[in-house]
């Protein structure tokens, strides 16, 4: 006779209690899934690669009627980098950096006031940091004996304004190709297609100075920045005309007027009437040292018109302080109305040459519109 019903459900029961904290247990100890794998974060400080296939070219768009033209779009630009025409990827507006190379040196040269002039200067950097767009970052170099950061990069238009007033100052020496230089060296960190340089100088160094001009200019114009010149070349012309003599007016004295002197029927001393003449004065030497000065303001002026055509900027020849003071907000317009047309070149940046350079046209599609850029670009270096 085997064993009662009711046994076998008890002892079935007992087994499935016995075994219940078994099975917590292993499910406790059985491992998740592990998560998806996640890209590690970029840190902060770690650093950031400059180069890359995008190529970005300043562009500013005109009207028929020469005003600056707000609607520019992709389908209305053509680019051609060595002849070959690129896809455009992007055209918008990027916040300006603006590096400010003033001048002041040389101002008491001894040429009888026919050189820059520091207060003027002041001025009109003044007036183009109020008129450049807000949000704009702007920086001050001060070109004279040495070249100053004045006032780092910033978009604090006060602290800018501070600067110009109390750091400002002239010195006999000036040494523009060191500021040129040194300009280069600041824009390395700044957002690619969004450069600019304005340089206000007569572009004369004094003599004694280290660094080449040319080199300098090579170095400017590799740092890909659209560079504006308002010039005191024009200006100092038309103040040195008619300097190369002193001119004087008033009574001439009794010895040298012929009449009198040999007047007989006068005293000794006296003559019928006042004699009044005008007497001429040549200075040899001032004049030769403003012939060579009027010399090298004429070669600097090719050379700073040459920079400026070659990447895209203006060249303004300014006669008088109050042209000097309106071309500063024709600068600050033209800063303010730029686009950066972005394209990935079908030739790639990484298979360049060190510092080769790409020539680059750029035309419009759109009847009546009328584009103007830089002529090329040296090809970055990698930066690791």
């Amino acid at each position: 006779m085997g064993p009662p019903h009711h046994l076998f459900l008890v002892t079935a029961l007992f087994i499935q209690l016995a075994c219940l904290p078994i099975s917590a247990q292993q499910a406790k100890q059985t491992p998740s899934p592990p998560p998806a794998a996640k890209p590690a974060p970029i840190e902060d400080d770690q650093p950031v690669r400059v180069f890359t296939e995008e190529v970005r070219l300043p562009v500013t768009a005109l009207d028929a009627y020469g005003h600056y033209d707000p609607t520019l779009m992709v389908d209305d630009v053509l680019v051609l980098e060595d002849g070959v025409a690129q896809q455009i990827r992007s055209v918008r507006h990027l916040a300006a950096n603006v590096l400010l190379v003033l001048d002041t040196g040389g101002e008491s040269s001894g040429l009888g006031g026919i050189s820059k002039s520091t207060s003027l200067t002041r001025r009109v950097a003044e007036d183009l940091v109020r008129r450049l767009p807000q949000g704009s970052w702007i920086e001050i170099l001060q070109a004279n004996a040495s070249t100053e950061v004045l006032q780092p990069w910033t978009r604090d238009k006060d602290a800018l304004f501070l600067a110009l007033k109390k750091k400002l100052i002239s010195t006999k020496r000036s040494r523009i190709s060191d500021a040129i230089l040194t300009a280069a060296q600041q824009l390395n960190d700044r957002p690619e297609g969004a450069r600019h340089v304005v340089l206000i100088t007569d572009g004369v160094d004094s003599p004694g100075g280290k660094v080449d001009r040319a080199e300098a200019i090579k170095k400017l114009v590799a740092a890909r920045a659209t560079v504006h010149v308002i010039s005191y070349t024009e200006f100092v012309r038309q103040k040195s005309e008619n300097k190369t003599t002193a001119v004087s007016a008033g009574p001439r004295p009794i010895s040298s007027d012929p009449i009198t002197s040999t007047d007989p029927t006068q005293p000794p001393g006296s003559t019928r009437s006042p004699s009044f003449g005008v007497g001429i004065r040549f200075d040899p030497p001032m004049r030769k040292q403003r012939k060579a000065y009027e010399n090298d303001v004429k070669k600097s002026q090719q050379v700073l018109s040459n920079v400026a055509v070659e990447t895209g900027g203006k060249m303004l020849l300014p006669i008088n302080s109050d042209e000097m003071l309106a071309q500063a907000g024709e600068v600050a317009q033209a800063i303010g109305s730029e686009y950066v047309v972005t394209y990935r070149p079908k030739r790639p940046l990484a298979e360049a040459r060190p510092g080769e350079y790409r020539k680059v046209e750029v035309a419009s599609r759109r009847v009546g519109l009328s584009l103007h850029a830089r002529r090329g670009y040296v090809v970055p270096t990698p930066q690791n």
